[in-house]
């Protein structure tokens, strides 16, 4: 009972592509390639979405190459896989005549 265990269960990712949102606004999408119980992340062949730079709370169409990198678990704020995701309309925008 002394084991801990993560909330997460990424070995269905592994070998998958995820996004992954950091605090601090960064977003990276890549290859998952292993993980540990504190939400350590290594991802290969990722790619990092740079920021607006008049909004830094906004992503641009630019993106830097990084290659393998290490996502500190403390940093981690979501891990979803890019398969089967597509961004929709807000539904919640209200039409202009409203």
């Amino acid at each position: 009972s002394g084991r801990k265990e993560t909330v997460l269960d990424l070995a269905k990712f592994v070998d998958k592509g995820v996004q992954v949102k950091l605090t601090g606004g960064r977003q990276v999408t890549g290859t998952l390639k292993g993980y540990d119980q504190l939400l350590n992340l290594v991802l290969d062949e990722a790619v990092e979405f740079l920021r607006d730079p008049d909004d830094p709370l906004k992503t641009t169409d630019q993106t830097r190459r990084l290659g393998l990198i290490v996502c500190r678990g403390t940093a981690v704020m979501l891990v979803s896989p890019t398969d089967g995701t597509d961004e929709i309309a807000n539904p919640f925008n209200q039409p202009d005549g409203a």
